[in-house]
């Protein structure tokens, strides 16, 4: 109880700059749930939709791969699902990797959408804190001029105090959104590096049965 108590007192006495901090916390917080929620979703349905869609091409079934791609709403199945469509037109390896790196420019952004608010909220909490901690040295340097001589150590020394209450609030915020930040993106590249091994398998069967049936032509 006393820590509570420790606490409340802490966030009262930093001024009014604590309440835009803790907005912008509850904020960079809630884009940071909604961003780990999605990117775990969309890591679970490409791994799900890959390991149904890999026994497909492994077999050179293309037409049942184009199937389960177009019933699909995944990442995975839009970037192949973009290059098993050219797949059916054309034969040349060059044009159904630009397809997919088409595909994989659209899906990036989905991927990143908000994220970067997370790092911005994080800048915002620090530089509020910083601004806080101005002006309560201004409000406390004004104080102490006015104030009785024999009293102006014991009030400067009280009022740089609470004032710095608002650079540790802003620190106390933005390092843990920093850090949230940071795993986002690292779970935003793990997506897309998973999506890229997935185009480069799927070029390798459609080259490979391609030219099979070249030769088999021939």
């Amino acid at each position: 109880m006393d820590f509570f108590y420790s606490i409340a007192g802490f966030f009262l006495t930093g001024g009014p700059f604590m309440y835009p901090i803790l907005i912008v916390f509850a904020i960079g917080t809630a884009i940071a749930v909604e961003r780990f929620i999605t990117l775990k979703s969309v890591t679970h349905q490409n791994q799900n939709m890959w390991t149904k869609l890999q026994p497909a091409l492994d077999e050179g079934d293309f037409d049942r791969a184009r199937e389960m791609t177009s019933d699909d709403q995944s990442t995975v199945s839009q970037l192949l699902g973009m290059g098993l469509a050219v797949q059916g037109t054309v034969r040349r390896r060059e044009d159904i990797e630009i397809a997919m790196e088409e595909s994989m420019m659209e899906i990036i952004p989905q991927l990143e959408k908000r994220t970067p608010y997370v790092a911005l909220a994080s800048s915002i909490a620090t530089l509020l804190g910083l601004l806080g901690t101005i002006m309560g040295l201004i409000q406390a340097f004004t104080a102490v001029a006015n104030a009785n001589p024999a009293e102006k150590a014991d009030l400067l020394s009280a009022s740089i105090s609470v004032a710095m209450n608002t650079t540790a609030f802003g620190r106390m915020v933005a390092i843990p959104l920093l850090v949230i930040h940071t795993v986002l993106t690292a779970k935003t590249g793990e997506i897309v590096d998973s999506l890229e091994m997935a185009s480069v398998k799927a070029l390798n069967v459609i080259t490979k049965k391609a030219k099979r049936r070249a030769e088999a032509q021939a």
